[in-house]
């Protein structure tokens, strides 16, 4: 259980004490109010010390750190450099000294357990403790990764969990500085609780039989800047649970990415509408139980049983934002969309278009080898797509227009047969005509006399002529994605047009 404060704290002579047994405030300089520390934190200056370096703190180290100038403080493991706040901390310096060069979880929990420390000292962040500090009061016992990894595989994760009369929250410390809510998958289900969280090439697994009933619903929290996740689950009834759970599978361990398999979870269909005369827009909702967001470029797998057997085929999510507007997007984590092709003589996409609403599709893990980091810095990004290939491209447009501040131009070229087969065609003109960075050019193989556009197929001609960077060494990105032929051909071309395998990303599945 969480601590309940001691009648000795905050002490008798402490600034902190109230004569009504309440909290009282230190009066603050002129200059030093919470809006000026938000401005401080963000104008750049270095508040470590350290120039942005992050580094393990050894218990001797952070002794040494113990005067108002220099005061290093550790809260649940993570060492913060507080001297910088000491004139704008509401409940005095003496407060902050108490906890000066140790552990001040304790003390933090007694007076400021609400308070998101994280986000007000981020900036002020030393690193991590190479030895875990004494266990705070209430929380239950940790548990460690042990596992002797390879010298490229991340340092171990750890976790802890403490409870409230009401929940129960479990924290995932990655010990990476690029963790987000991509990185975590979520499920439970009956009294099986598992969080897979993906750290590089690996997978950290969490999977538990719980000890008591947990409500449906919960949420998941990342604080990126220093990798811890929070999962906070509902208790059904309002007792303390004296353990956790007992281990199921792989329970509390790291391993490649590649050998945890593939785990599932059903989904309902909520929607499925025509978007060209083959391909429809199926719409399937994630249960309240999971959590679950496929990272950018990474595709799932769908599962159906026909006739007795289990068929698998992989599909990329897509995002909403290019649907009309005349449709009121949904803004809601628990929906997938996908674009998906009918072939009236295939086996899985028949059945799939024959599923009423309401009905359930088993929906994979996400998996895939694209990486964020490819946009750092990116100035020029060339989008080849040929069919249902765009599907990959939906989110990479949306990302790269919305979160890219050195992006200078995106540039679609989208291959089909007919006029009939462009996929959103209306959507990404708009966006042309809305953004100045994008433009994009159909090409079609078997156009009708009418068409005015390009045609034939992937070739030198058409690449030399799209491809031609900003600048003489603009940073490059070139993503392609179609049948298989069609994307060989096309790494062949490029490479021929002297572009690095850096350069160049392929979706394959």
């Amino acid at each position: 259980m969480l601590n309940v404060p001691s009648q000795s704290f905050p002490a008798p002579s402490s600034q902190q004490r109230a004569a009504s047994g309440g909290r009282s405030k230190v009066p603050l300089k002129q200059g030093r109010s919470l809006m000026d520390w938000i401005r401080l934190t963000k104008s750049g200056k270095d508040l470590t010390g350290l120039k942005g370096r992050l580094i393990e703190v050894t218990e001797e180290e952070l002794k040494r750190h113990n005067t108002k100038d220099d005061c290093w403080i550790c809260i649940r493991g993570f060492v913060y450099n507080v001297s910088p706040y000491m004139e704008y901390h509401p409940g005095g310096e003496d407060e902050l000294m108490r906890a000066a060069g140790s552990d001040g979880t304790d003390l933090f929990d007694q007076v400021h357990r609400w308070v998101n420390y994280e986000s007000m000292l981020k900036e002020c962040l030393v690193g991590r403790m190479a030895i875990k500090p004494t266990i705070p009061k209430g929380m239950l016992p940790k548990t460690q990764v042990t596992d002797t990894l390879t010298k490229e595989g991340p340092g171990s994760p750890s976790y802890d969990w403490f409870q409230t009369d009401s929940l129960v929250t479990l924290v995932i410390y990655t010990k990476q500085k690029d963790i987000n809510l991509d990185s975590v998958i979520v499920d439970h289900q009956d009294d099986s609780f598992r969080a897979e969280t993906i750290i590089k090439d690996y997978s950290y697994i969490i999977h538990i039989g719980l000890s008591h009933e947990i409500q449906e619903d919960f949420s998941v929290r990342v604080i990126e800047n220093v990798g811890k996740i929070e999962i906070v689950l509902k208790k059904k009834e309002n007792t303390s649970w004296k353990r956790l759970g007992h281990p199921l599978e792989n329970h509390n361990s790291l391993i490649p990415k590649k050998d945890t398999g593939l785990n599932y979870r059903k989904c309902q269909l909520i929607s499925k509408e025509c978007v060209t005369h083959d391909t429809k827009l199926f719409c399937l909702m994630l249960p309240p139980s999971t959590h679950l967001q496929v990272p950018i470029g990474q595709h799932v797998y769908l599962k159906l049983t026909i006739t007795g057997t289990e068929i698998v085929k992989p599909y990329t999510p897509v995002s909403d934002f290019l649907l009309s507007e005349l449709k009121e997007p949904v803004l809601n984590n628990k929906y997938i969309y996908f674009l998906i092709k009918i072939y009236a003589a295939g086996l899985f996409t028949p059945e799939l278009d024959h599923l009423q609403i309401g009905d359930f599709v088993s929906v994979s893990n996400p998996e895939g080898n694209f990486k964020i980091s490819q946009f750092q810095e990116l100035e020029d990004l060339f989008l080849l797509a040929a069919g249902t290939g765009f599907t990959p491209m939906v989110k990479i447009l949306n990302y790269a227009l919305t979160n890219i501040p050195s992006l200078r131009k995106v540039k679609l070229m989208f291959f089909n047969k007919t006029e009939d087969d462009i996929i959103w065609r209306s959507q990404l003109e708009k966006l042309a005509f809305k953004d100045k960075r994008f433009q994009v050019e159909f090409v079609l193989s078997a156009p009708t006399s009418e068409w005015n556009g390009k045609q034939g197929h992937i070739s030198p001609g058409l690449l030399s002529e799209f491809l031609k960077r900003s600048l003489d060494r603009s940073k490059v990105l070139i993503c392609i994605c179609g049948p298989t032929p069609f994307t060989e051909q096309g790494i062949r071309l490029l490479q021929d047009l002297n572009f690095s395998k850096d350069e160049i990303h392929s979706f394959t599945a």
